[in-house]
């Protein structure tokens, strides 16, 4: 190859002609001696990261040695692995679901079955809901995959919130848990839809693009419709796994941190008790096939808070904002929590003075 400095052409040597003649120390050829390695800062920083996490290893052993055994923790250990086993085969089911529409279905399927206007595209993907058992960690990766195929997200995000909340495996749960009450079961799917659609519905109207961070694709758009599934699978699970690990450490720990006492105390007091319930079904994070048994234990509180504690768990909780916030960002979060919030509120008021 020509030579910068003298202008002449330097023959290269194959590595056979090299060892058949000997090396003769020339290595102005090579890469410089740097290359494929760290650069000092890089390498430095490495170490003290590193250093840091082995510091903090120390002390967090030093620190707990004497609590691992107290009745607090124990409750917290045995909320968080509840947590994360009962959400985890949901989970994998939906990102499998999530990668099978990526790999086998083809974008020009969404396009016919779901209409193109938002005003009849919403409530189709909320009805849809009714028919895949699930709960809201499955959710989550299964309107990321109907955005990667072109599913308008007013409509994806419609079926995010349906789908845990008024699918059959929910409510035959519900039914079991109220029995004799079949009102409950009503109330419970017609405010939990009213809800999603009416959300989906404010999301098409007012929503913007730049406040969803859309799906990315992490495959090859040549590769096989195996190898796609594969792929998406794989980094679905492990992205979505993290981030479901995440809110159920935070879910424990506000389970231990916060007082019962605090909860009974506002039971008779009817719009306290609503928004009380509204709340801890935020913080208890439990999955929707489950949480109909623990709303009916709360025999204190009225039948409208418990509606609440059933409305609002579905569509928000810990582990759920942080798989949201994981797969579409935290820009969407900040918006998007808030309005499911206020109008599962609405809805629980309003399906509760009518129903129950």
């Amino acid at each position: 190859m020509p030579d910068s400095s003298s202008g002449s052409s330097v023959p290269s040597l194959s590595l056979g002609d090299s060892l058949a003649h000997g090396w003769d120390g020339d290595d102005d050829g090579l890469p410089p001696s740097e290359w494929g390695r760290p650069r000092g800062p890089r390498r430095t920083a490495t170490v003290w990261v590193f250093a840091l996490f082995i510091a903090l290893l120390a002390v967090g052993n030093t620190w707990l040695s004497d609590r691992l055994d107290g009745e607090a923790f124990l409750a917290w250990a045995t909320i968080f692995t509840a947590i994360s086993l009962q959400a985890l085969p949901f989970l994998v089911f939906g990102v499998a679901l999530s990668a099978a529409l990526t790999a086998f279905v083809p974008a020009a399927f969404w396009r016919r079955a779901i209409p193109r206007r938002s005003v009849f595209a919403v409530p189709v993907a909320g009805a849809a809901g009714a028919v895949l058992p699930g709960c809201e960690c499955a959710s989550v990766p299964v309107a990321g995959g109907l955005i990667k195929r072109g599913v308008a997200p007013a409509a994806a995000l419609t079926f995010l919130l349906a789908a845990p909340a008024i699918n059959p495996v929910v409510l035959v749960a519900t039914a079991v848990a109220f029995p004799g009450q079949p009102e409950m079961v009503a109330a419970r799917f017609a405010a939990s839809l009213g809800a999603a659609v009416a959300v989906g519905w404010l999301w098409a109207r007012f929503g913007r693009s730049d406040w969803l961070r859309p799906p990315r694709l992490h495959h090859d758009p040549d590769a096989s419709k195996w190898r796609v599934f594969r792929e998406s699978m794989q980094h679905d699970i492990m992205h979505a796994g993290g981030f479901l690990v995440v809110g159920g450490l935070a879910a424990a720990t506000l389970n231990v941190v916060v007082p019962r006492d605090w909860i009974t105390a506002v039971a008779d007091r009817p719009v306290l008790s609503v928004l009380v319930l509204a709340l801890l079904a935020i913080l208890l994070s439990i999955c929707s096939e489950a949480d109909a048994f623990v709303a009916a234990s709360l025999t204190a509180f009225s039948p409208t808070a418990k509606l609440a504690f059933l409305v609002v768990g579905p569509m928000i909780d810990l582990k759920l904002i942080a798989l949201q916030a994981g797969t579409f960002g935290w820009a969407f979060v900040r918006r998007f929590v808030p309005l499911t919030l206020v109008l599962t509120l609405l809805f629980s008021f309003a399906i509760g003075w009518w129903l129950l």
